[in-house]
Parts: structure tokens; C-alpha cells; sequence
């Protein structure tokens, strides 16, 4: 989470130039001067950066679905899961949804980044009333988890 002020002051500067929206384009051209407060969140060497952007482009792969139903968009779900523990500060790590439910060591870890995501979810969202129904749904779950 980024929380240096000349970070933000520079982002809102951008948004406000555009009509309060922020672009991830605008943002990369603001940010290519060395003088800019952003410069440094980047990565200016082009064969390092080529080589994060495929790693990203792997994520992405990782996050194949399948549908388990066939015609039914309801019934995909992830071949693969990230459990908290297998990720580093510098690599993530991903296992078998299958395994990972077969296990109740790794199925237990699911469902702990699960309610922790839950949390991060109310929290960013807590603000939206039409949300409410989802919310105590939210609590209820994490109170059977408790019990």
C-alpha cells in the first residue's frame, strides 16, 4: 500500500487533470522523468520490465476455470489456488484447487485467506448500504467458522 504523500499529491494531481479519473497510461507518462515522485515505483530497464510483464502474463494463465457444467458460466471455478503461505515477497505460489480441498491442512489455509479476504472486502466496501445482506451473510460465515 503505497503512503507516501508526494506519491498521492502526484496521483491526485493526475486524476485532476482528468476529470477526477486516474489512467494507468497518464500515470507511466507522468511518471517517466527521473524529477517525477513516481519515477521510482517503476521499472525503467526494458528487459526487466519485459520480463515482469510475463510473469504477470503467467498469472494471469495460472487463473484458467473450467466449467464443471458445461454452457453454465455459473459453474466455473479455478483449476488453481494461491494459498497465503506459499507467497513471497517476490514470488506466488499456486497449488491444484483439487489438492488443495483433498487436504484439510491446505483446505483449512483456504478458508482462513478466504475470510481474511472477506475482511479486506467489508472493509472496502462497508460504506455501501446495498451491500448490507451481504455483509451479515459475511459475519454469519465467520462466526460458523468460529464455532
Amino acid at each position: 500500500m503505497i503512503t507516501n504523500p508526494a506519491i498521492i499529491a502526484e496521483l491526485n494531481r493526475i486524476a485532476g487533470d482528468n476529470d477526477g479519473v486516474l489512467f494507468a497510461e497518464d500515470v507511466v507518462q507522468a511518471a517517466r522523468p527521473e524529477s517525477s515522485p513516481l519515477h521510482s515505483c517503476f521499472q525503467w530497464d526494458d528487459t526487466a520490465a519485459a520480463e515482469q510483464y510475463r510473469l504477470q502474463q503467467a498469472r494471469q494463465l495460472i487463473r484458467v476455470t473450467v466449467s464443471y457444467i458445461a454452457g453454465d458460466p455459473d459453474s466455473r471455478h479455478r483449476v488453481y489456488v494461491s494459498l497465503s503461505p506459499d507467497r513471497t515477497e517476490d514470488r506466488g505460489g499456486y497449488r491444484s484447487t483439487v489438492a488443495v480441498l483433498s487436504s484439510p491442512e491446505y483446505r483449512k489455509q483456504l478458508l482462513a485467506d478466504a475470510l481474511a479476504e472477506m475482511d479486506r472486502f467489508t472493509a472496502k466496501y462497508q460504506g455501501l448500504q446495498e451491500l448490507a445482506s451481504v455483509f451479515d451473510a459475511m459475519r454469519k460465515a465467520k462466526r460458523k467458522k468460529a464455532s
